[in-house]
């Protein structure tokens, strides 16, 4: 009887845990495509905005700085 709850305890965890991770996956997927990662077209439009002509030096050193801060 004791190892009838513990196997039930473990199989519903294990199907939990797959369950958990699915939904977690395509909720993060959906984040990536509502929200996508800064590129370096997105960088020089910020500048452009701003009213300065970016350098590809800068850009690039904005690129490395972001990808270190990940």
């Amino acid at each position: 009887m004791f190892w009838n709850s513990v196997m039930f305890t473990l199989i519903g965890l294990v199907i939990g845990g797959f369950i958990g991770f699915y939904f977690t996956r395509k909720q993060f997927e959906k984040q990536l495509k509502e929200n996508p990662p800064i590129n370096e077209k997105m960088i020089r439009a910020m500048f452009l905005q701003m009213g300065r002509k970016p350098s590809e030096a800068q850009i690039k050193q904005i690129m490395k700085s972001m990808n270190a801060n990940r």
